[in-house]
């Protein structure tokens, strides 16, 4: 029987050369288990008092907008540059392959003061800092980060000062 570890695939220098990517969209394909990973995900005590979930561009709307059904919480999303209409508020990050930015619909924010961010994977901390900046430079309060992976090697928890709850260390 599989387990969750065993569906993180390992991708060799994609998207560039000595880069090791780490993909959970195998997890989709076994619905027995993305559904115990939800219910975790939900039922993990940073996300309690949040008033929202905010989960990032592209991977992280999967698994936000499960675990935001699961909770009943509403969610709010991060995304690449030009795929928002209205107003939005914008900021560049880096990634360890570049350099990219993130925007969010300011009234989706004016709705709610406190988020956690749920995303797929957390790495170097780039995009979670970045969505972190945002909400913050807002007045909003991010009460954590749920993640289904973290690459506890590159350290990205510590360019955070908020608690995250990682489903899978690697």
């Amino acid at each position: 029987m599989k387990k969750l570890e065993d569906l993180i695939l390992t991708y060799k220098d994609f998207p560039k050369k000595g880069i090791n990517f780490k993909d959970v969209l195998e997890i989709l394909q076994y619905p027995d288990i993305f559904h115990d990973l939800i219910l975790r995900m939900s039922s993990n005590q940073i996300l309690k008092n949040a008033e929202a979930i905010i989960s990032i561009d592209a991977r992280g709307f999967i698994f936000g907008s499960a675990v935001a059904l699961e909770s009943s919480k509403p969610m709010v999303v991060a995304r690449k540059p030009g795929k928002l209409p209205g107003y939005v508020l914008t900021r560049e990050y880096d990634l360890e392959y570049g350099k990219n930015s993130l925007s969010i619909q300011s009234s989706a924010l004016k709705k709610f003061n406190s988020f956690v961010i749920v995303d797929d994977l957390l790495a170097t901390g780039g995009t979670v800092n970045c969505v972190s900046r945002l909400l913050k430079g807002q007045s909003k309060e991010i009460l954590g980060l749920i993640t289904v992976v973290e690459l506890i090697k590159l350290k990205g928890r510590l360019k955070l000062d908020f608690p995250v709850e990682s489903m899978v260390c690697l």
